[in-house]
């Protein structure tokens, strides 16, 4: 994975007052932990900082320069405003070159299952440890021609050379079902419904029926008075 170089400034205000003026200036507060150190409070520019961490993915590693000093830092914990999406503030973890951390990295699945399957991702990450600065920004798994009842688990996929799985091997990742009909489905849904007591509105189909077979009963009762009658 490549790492981003981003130029800080060092932070001495805190509190929700200090980071809005931070933010009002279209930067972002953070801070660095880790390595029995104490924490690094730092002002990173907003717009640079957000498409950094875009390029890094998930586990964005950068390189942050500090008052003429360089540290490395993974981006642990992004808080992003959930209705403007401008990012509030990040916490990361220092690192170093040739140190081993744990991360949780996206499967990516690629290729088309044999036809009337259906793909199912149990997991869509799966923990390891990796060199910090050789992070993959995720692990692909090809499900070309997968037949129903193919299982991928974590032992299964192939992670990149120094990097060791940390979930149990048997964990299941991917497993290709049967698709099941819609005829199937619909029955399903309804024992489902029925065993919960739930009572369904008719469908458009099932009132044209009825309507249908009550005007039969209807014409067959007017015959019925018609014979009567003679």
């Amino acid at each position: 994975m490549s790492v981003e170089k981003i130029s800080a400034e060092t932070r001495t205000e805190f509190g929700k007052g200090a980071a809005r003026r931070i933010r009002r200036e279209n930067k972002v507060p953070a801070v660095i932990y880790g390595h029995g150190n104490d924490p690094i409070h730092l002002t990173l520019p907003g717009h640079e900082t957000m498409m950094a961490l875009k390029r890094g993915g998930s586990n964005a590693l950068l390189e942050i320069e500090i008052d003429g000093t360089t540290q490395l830092a993974l981006a642990r914990e992004i808080q992003v405003d959930p209705i403007k999406r401008h990012l509030e503030h990040i916490d990361f973890v220092a690192v170093r070159k040739g140190e081993k951390v744990t991360v949780d990295v996206r499967v990516n699945v690629i290729g088309n299952a044999a036809p009337d399957t259906l793909v199912v991702t149990e997991n869509v990450t799966v923990q390891i440890e990796a060199e910090a600065t050789h992070i993959p920004e995720q692990i692909d798994i090809d499900i070309q021609d997968a037949r129903a009842g193919t299982q991928i688990h974590a032992s299964d996929l192939k992670l990149p050379s120094g990097s060791t799985l940390l979930v149990d091997g048997d964990t299941l990742i991917i497993n290709v079902t049967e698709q099941m009909s819609a005829a199937a489905l619909e029955a399903e849904l309804e024992e489902a419904e029925s065993e919960a007591g739930i009572e369904r509105d008719p469908s458009e189909d099932e009132v044209a029926e009825a309507q249908d077979e009550a005007k039969a009963m209807d014409a067959s009762g007017d015959t019925a008075s018609e014979d009567a009658a003679e």
